[in-house]
């Protein structure tokens, strides 16, 4: 089923206009980063190590704003340990999980097409 701006637009009124809050959120969570550090953790919970592994090519830096981001978007749960050495877990809200199944879709064609969008 495809849904065109107009027909959102429609059920919503401003919807996708500028200033509207769903632009700062389609833009955090569509973000090269974003995408890929929310599919790693739709597997499970994941330390930082890990999801930094899982996310390859990431900075630090880009995962630490990037999972800061998607904290504070209520996206992901930080669980910090207090422990020695300290221990931090990662895994997605249950309003993660719901954007994660919802980007599956994506990723999956994604992953389907890239060779022959890039190669030609």
């Amino acid at each position: 089923m495809t849904v065109s701006l107009q027909v959102m637009r429609a059920q919503q009124d401003g919807i996708f206009t500028d200033g509207c809050p769903s632009r700062v959120v389609l833009d955090h969570v569509t973000s090269k980063w974003g995408v890929l550090v929310l599919a790693a953790l739709a597997d499970g919970t994941l330390r930082w190590g890990e999801l930094r592994r899982e996310v390859d090519g990431i900075s630090e830096k880009m995962l630490a704003s990037t999972l800061k981001t998607f904290e504070a978007d209520g996206l992901v749960q930080r669980t910090a340990y207090p422990e020695v050495p300290p221990r931090v877990d990662y895994r997605l809200t249950p309003r993660g999980r719901d954007l994660a199944e919802a980007m599956s879709p994506l990723m999956t064609w994604v992953a389907a097409h890239a060779d022959a969008i890039v190669n030609g």
